[in-house]
């Protein structure tokens, strides 16, 4: 089939100390590089999915989940920390965060990430997840390499005025008021867009208005949401197909 995924990959939810330590590692990896653990208190709230390599026994990608069942508790999410989130409070469906989203900076394979949206797949269909929340990441905090992407983000892809974050954390690129009059270059902005924030806006996603400076973990990010109900129909089969591939047992809520 079309979208067959490699067997060479395994998606698992990790139970153990030793999984959310391997997890931490490769967070660092790819966040921070070199050798250490990137943690922090939402580690012992979140559901950590593990992608590893059943060739080499290498843990490739990992993200974590957060569940949140009403709008009401949006206030708990890790984005709250960066985001005014006050308009999802009236939120009326059940809601996950997706976070720590990396995968090891040596591997370079798209059944990777096609495994990782089939294991994303399943949860949300299993809990009847309506929307798809987070932060998509871009390497290191210089924003001028990314005016292209930032330009089409502001053209294409804002979030509902109903939904719309606000700004809260100190240091930020409100891209869509400095970048107003900016035409994007299509084929810069598409090189430099990260994969993960592609996938989403594919979708049906939409983006905060600006771009949090990160200085912790050396990146920029903006705020991501994807309604369930708003991906195309071929889309959602291209994803069920994904989950269906997938030998993990169900992911809990």
């Amino acid at each position: 089939m079309p979208y067959q995924i490699n067997s060479r990959y395994n998606a698992r939810v990790g139970y153990s100390k030793h999984d959310l330590q391997q997890a931490q590692a490769l967070r660092h990896t790819a966040f921070l590089g070199g050798d250490g653990f990137d943690r922090d208190a939402f580690d012992n709230i979140c559901t950590h999915v593990l992608i590893d390599d059943m060739v080499t026994g290498r843990l490739v990608c990992c993200f974590r989940m957060l569940p949140i069942s009403r709008g009401a508790d949006i206030s708990r999410s890790y984005s709250a920390q960066f985001y005014g989130l006050a308009a999802l409070k009236h939120y009326p469906g059940k809601m996950v965060e997706l976070g720590r989203f990396c995968v090891h900076p040596d591997v370079n394979d798209p059944d990777i990430l096609r495994v990782a949206w089939g294991a994303i797949t399943r949860y949300v269909d299993e809990n009847a997840v309506e929307l798809l929340l987070g932060c998509s990441s871009f390497p290191g905090t210089a924003t001028g390499i990314y005016h292209e992407v930032f330009a089409l983000l502001k053209d294409r892809y804002l979030a509902p005025a109903s939904w719309a974050p606000a700004v809260k954390a100190p240091s930020v690129f409100c891209f869509a008021r400095d970048l107003q009059d900016h035409k994007p270059d299509m084929r810069l902005a598409m090189q430099r867009m990260p994969p993960l924030l592609q996938i989403y806006l594919t979708m049906g996603g939409w983006v905060s208005d600006h771009a949090v400076v990160d200085w912790h973990l050396n990146t920029l990010h903006v705020f991501t949401g994807l309604e369930v109900c708003t991906i195309p129909a071929a889309r959602k089969r291209w994803l069920r197909a994904l989950a269906q591939q997938l030998d993990a047992p169900p992911l809990a809520g």
